[in-house]
């Protein structure tokens, strides 16, 4: 991947260095938060993923703060942030950050208005184990996440080394296909239609609209493949092997496939992100057409009617 001589973003944010805690530190919250962090601190690599995959479906469902669930404070308490005693922030990897941010949004801002939407740019904060956000306090084990509530992409770059190390997606394109499915997210807040799923809320059956979710979350892999085909024809982007790497990190966090390494059996009803072959055809799909109206099948409508 060709992201060196990439132009910096500058709408992210660098609190590495620093922690947050809630009035001093975690906030129980509750049963359910306290047996998913025992069952968090016990497991395997590929269960924690799948807990986090449950986290955030059932905060999305349930319109519940994906923090509190996880046992931590979503506001009404004091939040005091504190330096941590790690080591220094390594400026390399902000700039790496910052490089693939200002490439999605150069390939963005060129692709909306050709479909007669208005692009803005999302924000990114870079962090190390918790820090606020719009909803409370960010946790690190929740992984890459998108928050609409502030517009803002939060991810502990200690995550990629776990994609790396414990499921086997490597190359520095699979780290780039997250980030892409990230700011997908935001792509998809523009569109409207993280609105329109969230207002299905109550109007359907919950298994409906939790396969409602699951194809939100395909759409932001299609969205990270119309990046690739348009980063790659602007910019030529891509070096021998990134799609490969995609499809390989896509491979590694299929629900299924977490699910049946992590339980020995597959639970589609509790499917968060889609199936393996799911997130690998819909990244495939927006990566060789690089047509934004090529997802609308997903939702059975057109972005411009919502």
């Amino acid at each position: 991947m060709r992201w060196k001589n990439r132009r910096s973003s500058s709408n992210i944010e660098d609190r590495r260095g620093t922690t947050t805690r809630a009035n001093g530190g975690p906030i129980a919250g509750g049963a359910l938060g306290s047996i998913l962090i025992s069952l968090f601190r016990r497991g395997s690599g590929k269960t924690k993923l799948a807990l986090i995959g449950g986290v955030i479906i059932a905060c999305f469902v349930f319109k519940m703060n994906p923090l509190s669930l996880l046992g931590f404070s979503s506001g009404g308490g004091s939040r005091q942030t504190v330096q941590s005693n790690g080591r220094p922030a390594d400026p390399r990897i902000k700039e790496y950050f910052a490089k693939l941010k200002g490439t999605n949004e150069d390939i963005w801002q060129q692709i909306l208005p050709k479909y007669d939407i208005r692009y803005r740019p999302s924000k990114m904060v870079i962090y190390t184990t918790r820090t606020h956000t719009a909803g409370g306090i960010a946790d690190a084990r929740m992984g890459p996440f998108y928050m609409p509530a502030d517009e803002t992409i939060y991810i502990d770059p200690t995550f990629f080394d776990e994609l790396k190390t414990r499921f086997g997606a490597k190359g520095d394109f699979a780290e780039a296909y997250v980030i892409a499915h990230e700011v997908g997210h935001h792509i998809q807040k523009i569109l409207k239609l993280t609105d329109h799923v969230h207002n299905q809320k109550g109007r359907i059956p919950p298994i409906e609209y939790n396969q409602l979710s699951v194809r939100l979350e395909l759409h932001a892999d299609f969205l990270s493949g119309i990046f690739a085909h348009h980063a790659q024809e602007k910019f030529n982007f891509l070096e021998t092997g990134d799609i490969q790497e995609a499809m390989d990190c896509a491979e590694a966090i299929g629900d299924d496939r977490i699910q049946s390494q992590a339980q020995g059996h597959i639970q589609p009803d509790l499917f968060t992100h889609g199936t393996s072959a799911q997130r690998k055809r819909w990244f495939m799909r927006g990566y060789r057409s690089g047509d934004l109206n090529d997802g609308n099948i997903l939702f059975s409508i057109r972005y411009q009617d919502l």
